[in-house]
């Protein structure tokens, strides 16, 4: 696999996409869980994505129980609290592992572009995330601590070239 675009997901509704109906966008792909301390990120999230999809951003959420069972429930639970609790209008999609033998293909893929401290490749929590450029590579990863205000302004500098 040579771009993101390259790559299929099934989306919280079952419905398989190719990550190729975004390309030419910028993408943030984040694994997500709803009982997670930095769970509150998906408001940020959503204000990116409502402030910036105009402008090319595309957020892409991928839920994942791998990290303190904090994703318990099964799609349709997640896609309900994500609407009730944080208002998420951004592509969701199911349930996946990000990390050992069944991570999903594009995890493996993204973590083997954008390596974390010390060139490790494993998730090592929720809401990691993934800058992708227009072109489908993998420009910079994050750590679930970087907040999507504070990383916002990399984001807009992809967004303005």
């Amino acid at each position: 696999m040579s771009s993101v675009y390259d790559f299929t997901a099934r989306d919280i509704d079952g419905t398989p996409r190719s990550l190729a109906e975004w390309r030419g966008k910028t993408l943030l792909i984040v694994n997500v869980a709803s009982k997670c301390g930095f769970t509150p990120q998906y408001k940020g999230l959503e204000t990116l994505w409502q402030d910036q999809r105009d402008r090319g951003l595309v957020v892409l959420g991928f839920p994942c129980d791998q990290f303190g069972h904090q994703e318990p429930g099964d799609e349709t639970e997640i896609k309900t609290f994500c609407s009730t609790q944080y208002d998420v209008t951004f592509p969701m999609f199911a349930k996946i592992e990000v990390n050992g033998e069944h991570a999903d293909p594009l995890y493996k893929w993204l973590k083997s572009e954008g390596k974390g401290i010390l060139g490790s490749e494993s998730i090592k929590w929720n809401f990691t995330k993934f800058l992708v450029d227009a072109e489908g590579q993998v420009v910079k990863r994050y750590a679930s601590t970087d907040t999507p205000e504070k990383i916002g302004k990399d984001m807009l500098a992809r967004l303005a070239s």
